[in-house]
């Protein structure tokens, strides 16, 4: 019988309940799962790549814990093109979750272009309720912004919450220049 696997690419820069909830139920639809976490050129990065893949291992390490009869998780660094890093861990399915129409229209465009470039099949999850409006890049300008990064707690896990304290006692150059107004996505 074949293995189905898939990935789950993304910058996670932080990671967030949103995503959790992707590989969760990501979990439940596939036999195996693959968080790639990617370096993106065309974004500025809070967290380094090593640490947004060490709390997403932390994290997804929970998870996987606390519903142990679910699919198997592992979590990856990776650069370069979404479709190479699928032909490398053997994955025929990139799982992506959608949380309203703008990013429905930009995913299916990518699903075409996965399809027909490399033969990998797109699954979409649409975003629960809870988190239709939780963004990595949303996280940032409230972390940037906000006097109490702590009002994050119901978009992120508490760890993710102290890393996000941490940076902006740091005063971080990313949450700097948003502070600053110069990037804002």
């Amino acid at each position: 019988m074949a293995t189905h696997r898939a990935i789950y690419p993304g910058s996670f820069d932080p990671i967030t309940y949103g995503h959790l909830d992707v590989i969760s139920r990501g979990r439940r639809l596939f036999d195996e799962l693959v968080v790639g976490v990617g370096r993106n050129p065309g974004k500025d990065p809070l967290f380094s790549l090593e640490e947004r893949v060490l709390m997403a291992e932390e994290l997804v390490g929970e998870l996987c814990r606390a519903q142990p009869s679910e699919a198997p998780v592992t979590v990856r660094a990776f650069s370069g093109l979404t479709v190479d890093f699928a032909r490398e861990v053997g994955a025929t399915v990139l799982l992506r979750g959608v949380r309203n129409l703008s990013d429905l229209q930009y995913e299916v465009q990518q699903a075409v272009t996965n399809r027909e470039v490399a033969g990998l099949e797109t699954a979409f999850v649409v975003a629960g309720q809870s988190f239709a409006y939780t963004s990595s890049s949303l996280i940032r300008q409230i972390a940037a912004l906000s006097d109490d990064p702590g009002k994050l707690t119901s978009m992120v896990p508490p760890r993710v919450v102290d890393a996000l304290v941490k940076k902006k006692r740091e005063r971080h150059p990313a949450l700097m220049r948003l502070l600053d107004g110069k990037v804002v996505e």
